[in-house]
């Protein structure tokens, strides 16, 4: 049946085809961005930061005399001295409130902020022209010019503040281009945002004579002429066409529509209109793009920069950042490179990603900036598919270096033999007239369509393939043998095909992806991304490079690798006449980057997932809790003799590449009812060893067991623990009762298992439990975080930092709750540092400082065996002598209040003692320990860091290096 065609007043008919799409995607992007920029509002913003609104008037071009209004805020911190700025841009289709909260939160760190609505944007007049070097770009050092003036703003010379530029998307391209152009600019963040918008909008991820070396991990080669990201282009043309408040804009002329144009300027008005139609860009197009993005300019930045990159999205993917990377590092620049667990398909940037961009600025224009972000060369990115990942989150993972940076080494990449999933070598696949049935594999703005596969289940099994990512007859696909390891994907593989031969006009067109396939035939499309390849018409086979989609994601062990060549993708401008394409393999192995790292210790914030359509989210993460029940159970190793014993550490030991080593030789046991408060300094290495115990990160040495099955990622025994580590994760758009049953429904173990009325009677929050978890203040989120611990009743439950966020009544709740829990014989581990409950709460205490145990027993014999005995009696001064004629008393001296003594007895037996004095005559009314828990445990790190400060100077004295 054909695909219907409509028509709208005031356009072009033939851009009516995407029409209805790109408004449906409009508005859901629309709607995402308002609830995001509410949410982010709605988090707080420092009090103290004052704002001034003003229009600053800058030049339309280059010694033009006409000029443009920009819409500017500047946000002042509360500070005397003058500090350093930054030029914080927003993202195509918003305005300088769209990065409120994140400016807001610059300026509470002590950063003058300057936030503005680009031309076009907002209340801000002039055109949209993408970033145009002689406008947008030069607005950006105009601004820079105005921060000189300001005496809040710190000066590195006159006319030279001490400045930063960032932004997301199209404000991180205009960050990138800026630090290109303008050497005043001193540190510079960019996230998700492209390197090359011709690549970005006409992807062809093909070469015929690749390059003998891919030593970055997402590097990518490709040509020029590739296919329209259709769906994508028809948002970014639809947020602009809207007519500007005034009427601003350029008129319309004899070769655009009237009013097609609206605030775009026109040279990229008929530019994308040429590009619609044809669904190639021209080479004037292709120049015009060019000269409008990063890789222009990358190689000028001096500035220390920071790329933020998304792991979930299909507009600028990874390797945008990857040759952004390259280019500045081969310049010799500083280059830091992160990728996290989100993108344009998943709200844009986070909490994560965005505490990172300022923790970045604030140390290379402060110097205050976190540990974290003051090793530049570091690389971080989010683990996706790995059976060790908890919930929904991604699982973070740092390596010393960004892989192929100037020195550094280069990306590691394996071979995999691959067999064509038919039998024959040579398939045959066809696109159907008009190119419809498409291919959905992913939606602008929401990614992965994958996830409403289900929706067509009923649907008849056209519907239901077009909504599982490939139709039959439309598809060539290559698989691995499986694997008998998982393996970690970092960064962009490839594959050579030979395609063809093809005599049509627009030359062949594919769509490449790489799947995850189950050993029950299940096949994950991540992030649903897609590699858009097209091949030269030719009278003979063509023979290509491909590169597949940049991902970081772990394939378990047994699962195979699919390569898959379509068509057909509903997101692209795929040829209308028909083809029958012949695809074989050339040299029959897949390539697989790898880049090995260890788990970062940073906390995991819980990620505002927003916008985008309610359905989209929950639909996600009921597939992701189905994935999560199905994943493959690892059998461990059982000691029949500790089958019985909650927990038993064994010389556990935790070392990073840096040379670090966060816990060394760690050794203690738990027994059944037993309430343990592991305690130590910050820097101890608590939360690492719970983070081991948890089966989150892997230990360097020696072992864990938990009812005498070895611990390690995914071992079923950790079913039997419940945890509170480092942050909750709870979906902040659902309830606190949706996110408790949710999680629940995540173990697969029946409802009535759940003993949900004592998780509730446990969370105190009354009404509260009903509303959503955005609008929980830190100890409402602490107390539903601990509820959900503690549903199942788990056999151990495992407590970081458990009353953090909680008031006095609230805590006195949890230590009764603790306590009555263990007396069920059940077991409890909490990590405290409010020591007076941990002395009321704990029967035993272990004891860390600098990564090792310096001390464990039970409460009782901790104190008893550090603290003195205090004595009221009716003679003081006559009792002290009497003891100090005991053989083995220590010191003994007169106390408060009158008639009180305190003796530090030793070995010796207080009854013994108490009878000496009454034999001497003196009356004695009590016998007591004064000493607290935080006395011993103060006195016990304080002896630690002196013996081994004292052997630190020992070796170093004698020529050797601690």
């Amino acid at each position: 049946m054909p695909r219907p065609r409509f028509r709208l007043p005031g356009r072009a008919s033939t851009l009516g085809r995407p029409v209805i799409v790109v408004v449906a995607v409009l508005v859901v992007l629309a709607l995402a961005v308002a609830s995001f920029a509410l949410l982010r509002d709605s988090n707080g913003s420092a009090s103290s930061v004052r704002t001034e609104d003003a229009v600053r008037t800058l030049p339309e071009s280059p010694g033009s005399s006409a000029t443009v209004d920009i819409d500017t805020t500047l946000y002042l911190p509360d500070t005397d001295a003058p500090a350093p700025a930054v030029l914080l841009a927003h993202g195509f289709g918003g305005d300088k409130n769209s990065v409120a909260a994140q400016a807001r939160d610059l300026a509470s760190r002590g950063l003058v902020v300057l936030a503005y609505s680009a031309r076009g944007f907002g209340l801000s007049t002039g055109s949209i022209g993408l970033n145009d070097p002689d406008r947008e770009v030069a607005d950006a050092r105009g601004l820079i010019d105005y921060l000189a003036t300001r005496p809040e703003v710190q000066l590195d010379s006159p006319g030279d503040p001490r400045v930063g530029v960032a932004g997301g998307s199209y404000g991180g391209a205009l960050a990138l281009m800026a630090a290109g152009t303008d050497p005043r600019i001193d540190a510079d963040a960019a996230s998700i945002t492209w390197n090359d918008l011709n690549q970005s909008l006409f992807p062809n991820y093909s070469v015929a004579e690749p390059s003998s070396q891919a030593p970055t991990p997402a590097v990518s080669e490709g040509s020029d002429a590739g296919v329209l990201k259709r769906g994508w282009a028809g948002i970014f043309f639809g947020a602009g066409a809207a007519p500007a408040p005034g009427g601003s804009g350029d008129a319309p002329s004899s070769t655009a529509p009237a009013g097609a144009c609206g605030r775009f300027a026109l040279q990229v008005c008929l530019a994308y209109a040429e590009s619609a139609v044809s669904g190639q860009p021209s080479e004037a197009t292709s120049e015009l793009l060019r000269a409008r993005s990063p890789r222009s300019f990358a190689s000028s930045i001096t500035a220390p920069t920071l790329l933020v990159q998304g792991q979930r999205d299909t507009l600028f993917g990874l390797d945008q950042a990857d040759a952004t990377a390259r280019q500045i590092a081969a310049a010799g620049g500083s280059v830091q490179v992160r990728w996290f667990d989100g993108g344009h398909d998943a709200g844009g940037t986070d909490a994560t990603a965005d505490g990172a961009v300022a923790d970045f600025l604030v140390q290379h224009l402060t110097g205050d900036g976190t540990d974290s972000a003051r090793a530049d060369s570091t690389f971080t990115y989010a683990l996706a598919g790995d059976p060790t990942d908890q919930g929904d989150r991604a699982r973070e993972l740092t390596a010393a270096a960004y892989p192929g940076l100037s020195d550094a080494t280069p990306t590691e990449r394996q071979d995999f033999p691959l067999t064509s999933a038919t039998g024959n070598d040579t398939q045959t696949v066809v696109r159907p007239p008009g190119g419809s049935p498409a291919a959905l594999t992913s939606l602008p703005g929401v990614g992965s369509a994958s996830v409403l596969g289900g929706a067509a289940a009923g649907l008849g099994g056209a519907a239901s393939a077009l909504l599982t990512g490939d139709i039959p007859g439309q598809t060539a696909s290559f698989v691995t043998e499986p694997l008998d390891t998982s393996y970690t994907i970092v960064g962009t593989s490839s594959v050579s095909v030979t395609v063809g031969p093809t005599t049509s006009p627009s030359g062949t067109v594919l769509f490449a992806k790489l799947y995850d396939v189950a050993d029950d035939g299940r096949r994950t499309l991540p992030s649903g991304l897609v590699s858009a390849v097209r091949v030269p018409p030719s009278d003979r086979p063509s023979t290509v490079s491909v590169t597949l989609p940049g991902m970081a994601y772990q394939v378990a062990a047994g699962h195979r690798v699919e390569v898959a060549f379509s068509t057909t993708d509903q997101a692209y401008a795929v040829p209308l006449e028909p083809a029958a394409v012949s695809v074989t393999l050339s040299d029959a192995t897949l390539a697989l980057p790898e880049v090995p790292a260890e788990n970062a210790e940073s906390t995991f914030p819980w990620v505002p997932v927003v916008g985008i359509a309610g359905l989209a989210v929950v639909v996600a993460a009921l597939v992701a809790l189905a994935s999560f029940t199905s994943r493959r159970r690892t059998v461990a190793e059982v000691d029949e003799s500790l089958v019985d014993v909650p927990l038993v550490i064994t010389d556990l030991a935790k070392s990073y590449s840096n040379g670090f080593r966060a816990v060394d030789g760690v050794s203690f046991r738990v027994g059944a009812g037993q309430v343990l408060g592991l305690l130590g300094p910050n820097g101890a290495g608590k939360t690492t060893t719970l983070r081991m115990l948890m089966g989150l990160i892997t230990p360097s040495s020696g072992e864990i067991r938990v009812f005498g099955h070895l611990v390690s990622p995914g071992a079923p025994v950790l079913s039997r623990l419940g945890s509170f580590v480092e942050g909750s994760g709870f979906l902040p758009h659902l309830s606190g009762m949706e996110n408790l049953d949710l999680y629940w429904k995540a173990t697969g173990r029946p409802a009535e298992d759940a003993h949900l009325e004592e998780a509730l009677e446990i969370a105190d929050l009354g009404t509260a439990i009903h509303r959503k978890v955005r609008s929980y203040s830190q100890g409402m989120r602490q107390r539903l975080a601990i509820a959900q611990a503690m549903l199942g009743l788990p056999d151990l439950m495992v407590l970081d930092e458990p009353t953090n966020g909680l008031d006095p009544p609230q805590i006195r709740t949890m230590r009764d709750v603790l306590i009555r829990y263990a007396q069920t014989g059940r077991t409890v581990l909490v990590s405290s540092h409010l020591l007076a409950e941990v002395e009321q709460t704990c029967t035993h205490v272990v004891v860390m400082n600098k990564g090792v145990v310096i001390s464990s027993g039970t409460v009782d014999d901790l104190i008893g065996a550090s603290g003195p005995l205090e004595f009221r009696v009716d003679r003081p001064t006559d009792a002290v002598s009497v003891l100090r004629g005991i053989d083995g008393m220590g010191e003994v001296v007169e106390a408060e209040p009158e008639g009180a003594i305190k003796a530090q007895l030793g070995v010796l037996d207080p009854a013994m003692v108490v009878r000496t004095l009454v034999s001497a005559g003196i009356g004695v009314s009590s016998a007591s320990r004064s000493t607290r828990l935080e006395d011993v445990f103060l006195d016990l790190v304080h002896d630690d860091t002196d013996r081994l400060r004292h052997a630190a100077e020992a070796s170093s004295g004698n020529g050797t290096t601690t």
